[in-house]
């Protein structure tokens, strides 16, 4: 038997893959060594650091006990599993497959299940728990979640994946649940990887479809699921421009990142009259002051997997996107992009947050005396989630909603939300970061306290 025993480092892209992305797609296979290349321990560290520098600093903001402080940074329940299963060749290998269930107060757990050979346990503890903040900043009825298997999911089979789906399942169904965790897919799991574990989890507990989000359109997906996550992004900068008395038409963009999330914020910005000016990915980068014809690049990486050689820009260095001259910088990508070597030549006037932990603390406080406005990823990236809650609450009323309603309803959602943070960065007299860490954190301390938590 081999035992599956990786180095764990976090990679915080969390883009959600493509509904309809097969297993063989580009998600699977250079999120391994490529992406891991560009982490470390100290990026791992910042993002733990920050996490729990934000969340105290909102609770001496709102007075907190220290005892409610402490009882609401302790994960609910923390699981590990064992699985092994066989291979194709008929030889056994094991791998852990685990789930980190941090707060249940305000209703089910909510979060992705990530399938990756290096990822940090504390570090899934900490997403655990921004998805708790996430939620009740989106103010969607849910706690966070947060989990998945230590594999390289470029080097299974899809029959070995499915294997490794199941018996993950197998091992946490009576954990789960339509009204206790719902898993979504996260980092090198997709559509179908959720698809597996609805079947699986129904063997046990019969037809459930709201079990997980992400799902296939077939077995009760919600439309507009795959384009949720770049969309709230493009509702928040809407949200956020307007209080400034500005519009996307009359501004330039520059985006790192053209995954999922990437690739839609670029095609709905220039659907709205905004002039993308810089788009970076993994492959390279492209620069045209003029306007890049977002629909033409889109086909260009569809024909070619690649930005390189694309006709209507020029290439660039792609270190050098971040510090582009533009109105409007937006990071899709990896965490922890905005640092204090860069941040002080950032020329953007705004910074939306659509990666997870794109800017580190030093970047932050850079950036703030040069007076630069950073949309914070708690609230900016929050419309993947937040049309799970969609897809969710239409799988449990067995009636399912049209394109144009699930979009309405997220820019209802997301502008309510930016009016909810400003109102709480006047009361506490913050920035946007701490109005939204300020916001999701009274959300759950409230309703934790009026259940009684010392009972």
């Amino acid at each position: 038997m081999v035992i599956s025993n990786p180095i764990w480092i976090w990679d915080p892209n969390s883009s959600v893959p493509s509904q309809h992305r097969p297993f063989n797609s580009p998600i699977y296979t250079h999120t391994s060594l490529l992406q891991a290349s560009h982490t470390n321990l100290t990026l791992t560290m910042n993002a733990l650091a920050a996490t729990s520098r934000n969340f105290r600093h909102a609770a001496r903001l709102l007075g907190l006990d220290s005892k409610v402080e402490k009882s609401l940074l302790i994960p609910f329940r923390e699981i590990k599993v064992e699985c092994t299963i066989p291979k194709d060749d008929g030889t056994l290998v094991s791998y852990v497959g685990f789930r980190v269930q941090h707060d249940n107060a305000r209703g089910p757990m909510k979060g992705g299940i990530r399938y990756h050979p290096e990822v940090d346990p504390d570090e899934v503890n900490a997403l655990a728990q921004l998805m708790t903040w996430k939620s009740a900043v989106a103010d969607i009825p849910y706690g966070g979640a947060k989990g998945g298997i230590g594999c390289n999911p470029g080097d299974l089979s899809k029959t070995e994946l499915e294997r490794l789906t199941r018996v993950f399942t197998q091992k946490i169904h009576d954990l789960i649940g339509v009204h206790t965790d719902v898993p979504a897919p996260d980092m090198g799991t997709n559509a179908q990887t959720m698809a597996w574990i609805l079947d699986e989890y129904s063997k046990f507990h019969g037809h459930s479809p709201a079990v997980v989000t992400g799902k296939p359109i077939d077995l009760g997906g919600s439309l507009g699921r795959e384009a949720a996550t770049g969309r709230g992004v493009v509702f928040a900068t809407e949200a956020l421009l307007a209080e400034h008395g500005k519009s996307i038409k009359d501004l330039t963009f520059a985006i790192q990142g053209f995954g999922n999330v990437g690739s839609w914020a670029a095609k709905l910005i220039h659907e709205r009259g905004g002039k993308v000016i810089a788009v970076s990915d993994i492959t390279g980068a492209v620069k045209n002051p003029n306007g890049i014809d977002i629909p033409e690049l889109l086909r260009h990486k569809e024909t070619t997997g690649s930005l390189k050689d694309f006709q209507g820009a020029e290439s660039m260095d792609a270190n050098e996107l971040l510090i582009h001259k533009c109105d409007v910088l937006i990071p899709c990508a990896l965490g922890g992009v905005l640092n204090r070597e860069n941040a002080a030549d950032v020329k953007a006037k705004f910074i939306i947050e659509a990666a997870n932990h794109p800017t580190d603390p030093e970047a932050d406080e850079i950036l703030a005396k040069k007076g630069v406005v950073v949309l914070p990823d708690i609230y900016a990236n929050s419309g993947g989630v937040t049309v799970s809650y969609f897809e969710w609450v239409q799988n449990i009323q067995g009636f399912m909603w049209d394109e144009q309603q699930v979009n309405n309803t997220l820019q209802n959602y997301m502008t309510r939300a930016f009016h909810n943070i400003k109102s709480m960065c006047q009361t506490h007299d913050c920035n946007l970061r701490m109005g939204a860490f300020t916001l999701g954190v009274s959300r759950v301390a409230r309703a934790t306290l009026l259940r009684g938590w010392e009972a």
